[in-house]
């Protein structure tokens, strides 16, 4: 039997004033590199989830309906 590796997996938060204050470019770099999922915050309340294509591919894969 296959063992799966379950990573507990913590999001990064970041505000929309981030991404409207430059920041966006190094947020999405981070975001492929370090695999890291994004909760992006407006007025202190969840908007949106950023991930990686790669990972987005996977979630796919595995019968994700995203």
């Amino acid at each position: 039997m296959k063992k799966e590796n379950k990573e507990i997996l913590i999001p990064m938060t970041h505000t929309v004033t981030e991404f409207s204050t430059g920041k966006a470019p190094k947020i999405f770099k981070e975001i492929v590199v370090e695999d890291q999922v994004v909760i992006v915050v407006k007025n202190s309340k969840p908007q949106n989830v950023i991930i990686s294509y790669d990972r987005y591919l996977n979630l796919k894969k595995g019968g994700a309906n995203i």
